[in-house]
């Protein structure tokens, strides 16, 4: 058994938002006690004096990272990938798969459970897989490859939670599409999650698709029914739902800063959820790339498909919290939930997203809070190097 003990350090609250000075007992890899007491005899010590201590990040939705795409990896590639997610802070993440041809996703499904369930020192863990597509609406398809949709089908859905078990298991779709209903009720049996994605919905539509079992909208404001004040859709639907967690691309490109403030200031604390819908461009240099087999142009970190369409981000999430605080001009104090707990709680994963009894050791420090950089990461209670 493996204890590990972080002392001297402020470890940050998730249910008081404040930073509290204790030491933090891990046993193999999971947090055992919180506590300003003196630590036992039998753990080995790192000191994080005169730190800040956050959760580590969790990204719900995110493509690739670092010139891998999780549609195209190969089992072999992903700990690469995993391993960069780390240095950059996510710290957890669901595995995002695109639009694609049911056998290609099987195999997809496949190479990313390889990696899943036997973690490994450093690097970043696959919690589940999010199934961005097939079932969304041609006319929001944005980057999507438009071959590759299909309506909502029973016995699809079947097939791909089979293979994508164990949960959390996450799908995003178009709630007008036809069999939609009968979709999210087989998805509610198998402890699927569902979020309302690429539609053209109207408001009544998006709040039946709720009210039927999804929780929450992908990647809000972006490929759905936009505002307006004779005809709210999907994106009013998003910021009205007391109940549906809200997805957001805080990058000020994909979403204004203003509508990523009126986003803030509409939702409950508990349903705003950040995410990257990173490709795999990020965290490295401007080129040609590909997301689900598409050509992206990234240009000054924007990614651009041939027709100047949006296709994912090149940003991290750690960079999307800071970006929180600037445009909605909060602290980190209040921005680290939206990065963290929200989007664990947006999947069900029960374990990741606060540092707290039982739930894994995964953190990140910082020396600045007002101004915060990475200084180091921690998975598992070991140090990503």
């Amino acid at each position: 058994m493996k204890r590990v003990a972080f002392t001297g350090g402020l470890i940050f609250n998730s249910n008081s938002e404040t930073f509290v000075s204790a030491n933090i007992l891990c046993e193999d890899g999971y947090i055992k006690d919180i506590t300003r007491d003196e630590v036992p005899y039998n753990y080995e010590i790192i000191s994080v004096e005169g730190k800040y201590v956050i959760p580590g990040l969790v990204d719900v939705h995110t493509h690739g990272i670092g010139g891998y795409d999780f549609n195209y990896a190969k089992d072999t590639d992903i700990p690469a990938m995993i391993r960069t997610y780390a240095k950059a802070g996510t710290t957890s993440l669901m595995a995002t798969l695109a639009s694609d041809s049911v056998s290609h996703l099987m195999n997809s499904i496949f190479a990313i459970n390889q990696n899943r369930l036997n973690t490994r020192a450093g690097h970043s863990t696959i919690l589940g897989v999010h199934m961005e597509g097939r079932y969304l609406n041609p006319d929001m398809k944005g980057a999507h490859n438009i071959q590759y949709l299909a309506l909502p089908n029973k016995k699809e859905l079947n097939t791909l939670t089979l293979s994508m078990m164990p949960p959390p298991i996450h799908f995003s779709m178009a709630p007008e599409l036809e069999g939609a209903r009968e979709f999210l009720e087989q998805a509610k049996e198998l402890n699927a999650t569902v979020g309302i994605a690429h539609s053209n919905a109207t408001y009544e539509e998006a709040m039946a698709a709720i009210k039927a079992g999804a929780r929450s909208f992908t990647h809000t404001f972006n490929a759905m029914t936009k505002i307006h004040h004779r005809m709210p859709g999907a994106a009013v639907c998003a910021l009205n739902c007391d109940e549906a967690y809200a997805e957001l691309i805080c990058d000020g490109d994909h979403v204004h800063p203003a509508m990523v403030k009126l986003a803030y200031r509409s939702k409950p604390k508990d349903k705003l959820v950040l995410i990257t819908d990173s490709m795999s461009a990020t965290c490295c240099a401007d080129g040609l790339y590909k997301i689900a087999g598409t050509d992206v142009y990234v240009r000054a970190g924007r990614a651009v498909d041939v027709n100047g369409t949006l296709a994912g981000s090149t940003l991290t999430m750690f960079t999307a919290m800071k970006n929180l605080m600037k445009f909605c001009g909060i602290s980190l104090n209040e921005a680290i939930k939206y990065a963290t707990i929200n989007p664990a709680k947006m999947v069900k994963a029960d374990f990741v997203g606060k540092i707290a009894k039982c739930y894994r050791a995964d953190f990140i420090t910082i020396s600045d809070i007002t101004n915060p950089e990475i200084d180091n990461v921690y998975i598992g209670g070991c140090e990503v190097k």
